[in-house]
């Protein structure tokens, strides 16, 4: 069976979606992702308030932005600051804040300072959790290659760890303030793709082939997403 791109935009048209449940989707993406300036002009655009005090969103920011500029410390102070139960009660992420700072340290060629930080720090904690212990060698592994971003554990120099690291740290903070930690729209988009796939067995149609600008592709064409 297939469905023409005519007809599957008019089916589309069709469809009618509540204008509250997209301003609160998109409202619930900003609060959780930070967007604190966005946020507060999205709400007097659309009349919606958002469901957290927007200053809370500042303080996660901070945090955040610390992390990404590779201050680990000042983001573990800042988060002791609004509520030490976070890390206290975490030690998965402490520890993951502190190999992000060993990372760092690797990074400013402090060779020395790192293999201390590591010895002192890190070891004691890799030694009571095998996890922690092969995560704790994978970056070690880092002083052993001169091209570090070259070596095969070069990705944990990638801003990317950094953002990886920022994001867990995140989750945690919206959790300990009962808040969502996830925002629901990359949720629906994954749901989007799994729903195309899904419908592609049984028939040929035009499918969203860019999730950004949500344009179709032909019935006829083939597209992974």
């Amino acid at each position: 069976m297939t469905i023409s791109r005519e007809d599957w935009e008019k089916r589309l048209a069709e469809v009618r979606i509540n204008k509250d449940d997209l301003n609160k989707l998109i409202m619930n993406y900003l609060v959780i992702e930070g967007y604190k300036a966005a946020a507060e002009k999205f709400s007097i655009e659309s009349g919606l308030a958002p469901a957290v005090d927007l200053a809370s969103i500042e303080d996660r920011m901070n945090i955040r932005n610390a992390i990404q500029s590779g201050n680990v410390e000042a983001a573990i102070e800042k988060v002791n600051d609004l509520d030490p139960d976070i890390l206290d009660t975490n030690p998965r992420l402490f520890f993951h804040l502190q190999q992000q700072k060993l990372i760092e340290l690797i990074r400013d060629g402090r060779i020395n300072d790192a293999i201390d930080f590591a010895q002192e720090e890190l070891a004691p904690r890799g030694e009571e959790n095998p996890e922690f212990l092969e995560e704790l060698e994978r970056t070690m592994a880092l002083l052993a290659f001169e091209d570090t971003m070259r070596s095969p554990v070069g990705d944990l120099l990638d801003y990317s760890q950094r953002q990886k690291t920022a994001s867990e740290l995140n989750a945690a903070i919206l959790t300990a303030q009962c808040q969502e930690k996830d925002p629901k729209l990359p949720s629906l988009l994954k749901m989007l793709v799994w729903a195309q796939n899904q419908l592609d067995e049984r028939m040929s149609f035009p499918k969203v082939k860019n999730l950004i600008t949500a344009e179709l592709d032909s019935a006829d064409m083939s597209v992974t997403l």
